[in-house]
């Protein structure tokens, strides 16, 4: 009788080790599925701003709108989004302010996050047709190469799209998802409300209002 029990208390202590290994392989397998669902980055931008919220530096800076200040900011760098914005910038709005810049910076980040236009920055600036002056942003389909020739203005608006997409305060255009220069009206501009004038661009957004405004 003895010998029966030994033989069995042996065998338990041999499987213990078993079961234990495989709970723990189970739980350990849970935490990185766990991992992986939380920190994996979404695939578009709208999914980007949710995850990486703006730099407390940038929350509490005040931005004078300014070359100077512009000047005090170390060299910008970043993803495709961010060559995208400065990109956009630089052909729609080197000539303007640094206000006029971050306007112009602001309509586009608040077309991504409307859920009315493409969901990436380099969507929303891309977007069009295919065909000469069906697009978004003229120079994107005027058939004209685009090539960058002022590396000083780049660099600045490089600063612009930056700090735009560290997620600066948008606070000169009300939402604002259109704009235009001065020199022309289009027909769309008698139904959305105009909500700004910086330089030779006037603002309109549309009847509603982007999730940041």
């Amino acid at each position: 009788m003895l010998r029966y029990i030994l033989a069995a208390a042996t065998m338990a202590a041999t499987m213990l080790p078993s079961v234990s290994f495989a709970e723990r392989e189970a739980t350990d397998t849970a935490k990185r599925e766990l991992v992986s669902r939380t920190e994996a980055p979404g695939q578009n931008t709208r999914d980007y701003f949710k995850l990486f919220k703006p730099r407390k530096q940038l929350e509490t800076t005040k931005i004078s709108y300014s070359k100077a200040w512009l000047d005090q900011q170390p060299k910008a760098t970043g993803d495709k989004h961010f060559k995208c914005l400065a990109e956009a910038l630089y052909f729609e709005a080197r000539g303007e302010s640094v206000r006029g810049q971050f306007a112009v910076a602001e309509v586009i980040l608040n077309r991504v996050e409307s859920g009315r236009f493409p969901d990436s920055v380099c969507g929303v600036i891309k977007q069009g047709t295919g065909k000469k002056y069906q697009c978004q942003f003229t120079y994107t389909c005027d058939g004209r190469k685009e090539v960058i020739r002022e590396k000083k203005a780049y660099e600045r608006v490089a600063k612009v799209a930056r700090a735009a997409i560290d997620g600066i305060a948008k606070e000169l255009t009300e939402g604002a998802t259109h704009y235009h220069t001065t020199a022309v009206r289009p027909s769309w501009a008698r139904v959305y409300k105009e909500t700004a004038r910086i330089g030779v661009h006037i603002f309109y957004r549309h009847n509603y209002r982007t999730a940041s405004n």
